[in-house]
Formats: C-alpha cells, structure tokens, sequence
C-alpha cells in the first residue's frame, strides 16, 4: 500500500505531471502565470476540487451508469466549483475578480475530469483522493514556477517585491506565456529522459558500455 501511494505521489506530482507531461490545463497555465502567486490561488482551486470531485467520483463509481459517467462527472464538478466561486465572492471578492472567467472554466479543466474517468472511477475513496492531491501539486508547481519566472523576467519582482527596475516587456505578452510553456516542457522532458536513463544505467549497465560482448 506504502508503495501504490507513493507511486501515486510521483506520478501525479513529477513523472505525469498534467502541466509539463500531459499538457492539460493549458488556458489558465497560459493566462493566470504573469505572477506566482496567480499560479498559486489557481492550483490551490484546482486542487480542492481534484480531490472533492476524485472523492465524490469514487464513492459513487459503481451507482453511476457507464452510460451517463461523463455528464455526471461534469454535474460533479461543476458542484464544486460553484462551491469556491461562492466562497470566494464572499470573502475573498478581490481574489475572485484576478482568478476571473478561469475560476468557472475549472468546470471543464482536462485535468479535472480526466483524473476523474481514468483514476477515480476506477479506484477505490483513499488512492482517489490522494491523486486528486498530488496532481493538484504538480499542477500548482507548474504554475506557480510558471508565474514566478514570467513575474521576475517581465516585471522585475516577485511576489510583490521589486527586484530590479530591469524588465523584459515580452514575458508579460501572451507570446511570451506560450514561449515560457514550450521552454519549461523542453526542460521538463530533457530532465525526465536524463533520469530515466540514469536509472536504466545503474540497473542494466551493459546498455551503455561499448565495450560490452554482443551477445
């Protein structure tokens, strides 16, 4: 069990994380990172309602019929969503307004329904919730550094706090949001090629020794 949960963990946070591996999610990934702590208040929404609707999904994976999974998944969701719009309208109005029309587009956020029909319809209450979680982390973690690059490079701050009075206007363009992306994706799959061949390396080294016998 130990060892389910911390492939769970990997999965959702590094080795399919739905930014930089999966690319979903890619509206607000796009839109909200002119600042990490934009990226921040979006993971932490998606977040909260992977885990509830991952929760909910697989409470009520063997009640739903196959046939209407996909509506009822969405009608799921969307419950949930509605549920942070309100609180965040009543006591965070501020928050509401920078999150704007991404806040409700969570509703249809890949991400979301996809954990849903490939994991927690699937899977049993604890492992759903904990990959509703953890790929709520990968998610903030792309944002966030997402944010914090295009703040420093196109601002010249972070988190609020002036730097420099250097800035690269560009970064703070939507060009610049899909450059940023396609950047962290490249590093993101030369970091992850480089592990995995380090770890096949340390198990079947005669791979890569040249001097091996073919056998």
């Amino acid at each position: 069990m130990k060892n389910d949960y911390k492939k769970i963990a990997l999965d959702g946070a590094i080795r399919n994380n739905p930014t930089f591996k999966l690319v979903l999610g890619t509206c607000p990934t796009l839109a909200l990172t002119t600042a990490a702590m934009n990226g921040i208040y979006m993971g932490i929404a998606v977040t909260f309602v992977l885990m509830c609707s991952n929760a909910l999904v697989s409470i009520l994976r063997r009640i739903i019929p196959k046939e209407v999974r996909i509506p009822a998944f969405v009608l799921i969701i969307a419950t949930f969503v509605t549920i942070v719009r309100l609180v965040l309208d009543y006591f965070l109005p501020d928050l509401n307004d920078i999150m704007g029309l991404y806040l409700p587009l969570i509703v249809v956020n890949c991400i979301i329904l996809a954990r849903a029909e490939s994991f927690a319809s699937k899977n049993s209450l604890l492992p759903s919730i904990a990959d509703g979680l953890f790929n709520g982390i990968g998610f903030t973690f792309a944002l966030t550094l997402m944010g914090a690059v295009r703040e420093i490079l196109g601002r010249g701050e972070i988190f609020g706090t002036r730097l420099w009075n250097f800035t690269i206007d560009f970064f703070g363009t939507s060009a610049g949001a899909f450059f940023t992306y396609a950047v962290f994706i490249a590093l993101f799959s030369l970091i992850i090629g480089m592990v995995k061949d380090k770890k096949i390396k340390a198990e079947k080294p005669e791979l890569f020794d040249l001097n091996a016998e073919v056998k």
